[in-house]
């Protein structure tokens, strides 16, 4: 989709930024206000799939919509943040599982009836696109909502939200501190905070015990029925197929088209989510949803492309945003996987913003990556300092460099392989801001 199709909405977001510059204040006082002046169209949406969790939540939902698609459902999503447009937040369902993008002249009308409903009072541009997004999906007839929480869970905007069909919380680990807490069981309590009384919960695989006892500790405590992973389903590899689990027996499917074991997982829970919130989706649609659910920027291959073309070639060229630990950790997993079946000198362009933990990022990379370019992320004040990122990186155990950007990294990258070694696989990653740079810069933004 060219961009001059996002033009109106996007010039109404860059005033509305100028108007409320302050990033994240987290409070549900001032979206009850606004959607009070707005008619509470949060109380008139479809039954709404509420997914928090410090990782896979995007996943959690990509699944979830392919799911529901596929069994023939129109469903509207709300995620965040945007790749490379805003309207990438506000996909609208259509008939017969179709969706797309909102119309860029829609969106810019609702951002319009937002702003003049809130009349200049305080408030955070998150709360302002939440309540656009309750805009469109209380206007819009749809089957289904999939909300994916923006920064916690118990103060985000989104948990306005007074009874969704389905509370979901994917795995926890450390991010966001200054925010929601320094230790997994106060991130846990955050993220918690989505559970409503008597309203089913799904927990998805987590690597913390201690985040996990205070999830279960709240759903009992809320009298929610409760699925969890492991215990009420579970997903494993057999033979080359994804094998699903739970109390309504077994599924056999195709591995599912987002690549890495831990996309298992993030599969059953969405499909565990989807049950609970009593849709009714037949084997075939699960399998359809298998084969055809894609989630940009989450270890997405381009094939095509500037970027593409500056590589070596015949390199494999991979996106995933994860920027913290835990991502790190299981995109790390991923690759090592991918250099069994093919080996290749893996090198890393990697972007991050100073809210992270660069060290805990890269240290798993430690004895799998051959090289790492550090370069700075387009679009944001807070990118680290390429030098600074590379000095992590060196701090984790890996040969690392600064670059000024993502094009310098590959012709570094071209400069540094040897002529005996096959193409590399390069990863573009720490950081969904600097992913969306790389997609856009290579002319394969999201559609």
């Amino acid at each position: 989709m060219p961009d001059q199709s996002f033009g109106a909405a996007e010039r109404v977001i860059e005033h509305l930024l100028q108007l409320h510059p302050k990033g994240i204040d987290l409070s549900l006082d001032r979206i009850a206000v606004l959607l009070a002046k707005l008619g509470n169209p949060h109380l008139s949406l479809p039954p709404v799939i509420h997914i928090a969790g410090t990782n896979g939540k995007g996943s959690a939902s990509a699944f979830s919509r392919a799911l529901l698609e596929a069994a023939g459902l129109s469903v509207h999503v709300h995620s965040s943040p945007h790749l490379v447009h805003w309207h990438e937040r506000f996909r609208i369902g259509g008939p017969g599982g179709a969706s797309a993008f909102v119309d860029d002249a829609l969106l810019a009308e609702t951002l319009r009836r937002v702003e003049a409903a809130n009349a200049g009072v305080k408030a955070t541009v998150f709360e302002l696109l939440t309540a656009a997004a309750f805009v469109l999906f209380a206007d819009i007839p749809a089957d289904a909502v999939i909300l994916e929480v923006g920064l916690g869970g118990r103060f985000d905007a989104t948990n306005i939200i007074e009874k969704p069909a389905v509370s979901v919380v994917m795995p926890i680990s450390l991010d966001h501190q200054a925010y929601l807490g320094d230790k997994v069981e106060l991130i846990a309590a955050e993220k918690a905070g989505i559970m409503k009384p008597g309203v089913p919960v799904v927990i998805g695989q987590q690597d913390f015990e201690a985040a996990e006892e205070v999830l279960i500790a709240t759903a009992d405590r809320l009298g929610c029925p409760l699925h969890l992973y492991g215990q009420d389903f579970s997903a494993h590899e057999e033979h080359g197929r994804l094998v699903y689990q739970d109390g309504d027996g077994l599924l056999d499917l195709p591995l599912p088209a987002l690549p890495g074991r831990h996309q298992y997982a993030n599969a059953a829970a969405a499909i565990a989510a989807v049950k609970a919130a009593g849709f009714s989706v037949d084997e075939h649609a699960v399998e359809q949803a298998m084969l055809n659910v894609f989630w940009p920027a989450r270890l997405q291959r381009l094939t095509s492309g500037e970027l593409v073309q500056l590589a070596p070639i015949g390199s494999e060229m991979w996106v995933d945003g994860g920027h913290n630990p835990g991502a790190g950790e299981v995109i790390a997993e991923a690759l090592a996987g991918f250099e069994e079946r093919d080996p290749r000198p893996l090198f890393l362009i990697i972007g991050m913003i100073n809210t992270k933990d660069p060290f805990g990022f890269f240290e798993h990379f430690a004895g799998l990556a051959h090289y790492v370019y550090c370069a700075p992320i387009r679009g944001t004040e807070a990118t680290i300092d390429p030098v600074a990122l590379a000095s992590s990186a060196a701090d984790a155990g890996l040969s690392a460099e600064p670059v000024s950007s993502i094009s310098e990294a590959l012709e570094a990258i071209a400069f540094r392989l040897k002529p005996d070694q096959p193409a590399p696989r390069i990863l573009i990653g720490g950081s969904l801001y600097f992913a969306g740079n790389a997609l856009a810069e290579n002319g394969t933004p999201p559609l």
